[in-house]
């Protein structure tokens, strides 16, 4: 059974910093792209990240470029998310996927999910 655990997640004043990472078990995804998504209250998932099997060309949406980095250990089958310069906008629950068809951008090119890890951001 395919699992992905989330975790790093917590509170933090604006400005700070956190590191997310989620681990993949059941499968191995090596060849798979992985992507980070967030959802807020009362608002669609929407993308954040993706990272391509091969490690290089990782994109990101607009309002993290220059302050989120993606990247994954596909030895130990671990995508990671570091979060830098936190604003309060940035609060939401943040979900790991792996890719298997489709666009990165879009959330239903994602076949497996883990359960999220929330990330709240105070002014």
């Amino acid at each position: 059974q395919v699992q992905l655990v989330e975790s790093g997640g917590g509170l933090v004043q604006a400005g700070g910093s956190l590191r997310l990472s989620c681990e993949v078990s059941g499968r191995t995804f090596s060849r798979n792209s992985m992507g980070w998504f967030r959802q807020a209250p009362g608002k669609a998932r929407e993308f954040v990240a993706a990272t391509r099997w091969s490690s290089d060309s990782p994109v990101y949406a607009d309002s993290v470029k220059g302050r989120f980095t993606i990247s994954r250990d596909n030895a130990k089958n671990t995508v990671y998310l570091q979060m830098n310069s936190l604003k309060p906008e940035d609060t939401a629950v943040y979900y790991c996927a792996v890719h298997y068809s489709g666009s990165l951008y879009y959330p239903n090119s994602y076949n497996y999910w883990g359960q999220g890890t929330q990330v709240t951001v105070s002014s």
